[in-house]
């Protein structure tokens, strides 16, 4: 199993704006067949070194992970968007 976990600072901070971030990424369930766990977790800290949201997937597979980066869904609906609100985007990929 591949665990992905990708950390997102939002450029708007707002309750909105996360919101929104949020329900793109759970829209994901369902989309992308190869996720085998998705999960969508929001900072409780909120302080300055806090990300805003945590995203942690499984995968079978690297190659899964792999397919999953260029899935069109995943690349044009959810990572666009997620570039497009985010001032920083860190990502940890590992076998679990």
């Amino acid at each position: 199993m591949i665990t992905h976990i990708v950390l997102f600072k939002l450029k708007e901070r707002t309750p909105e704006a996360v919101q929104a971030a949020q329900t793109r990424l759970l829209s994901m369930q369902g989309k992308v067949e190869m996720l085998r766990h998705l999960e969508v977790g929001l900072d409780l800290i909120h302080s300055e070194r806090s990300a805003d949201i945590a995203l942690v997937t499984k995968f079978d597979s690297l190659e899964d992970l792999q397919a999953y980066q260029v899935h069109p869904y995943h690349a044009n609906e959810v990572a666009a968007y997620m570039r497009s609100v985010c001032s920083q985007v860190t990502a940890a990929d590992y076998e679990s």
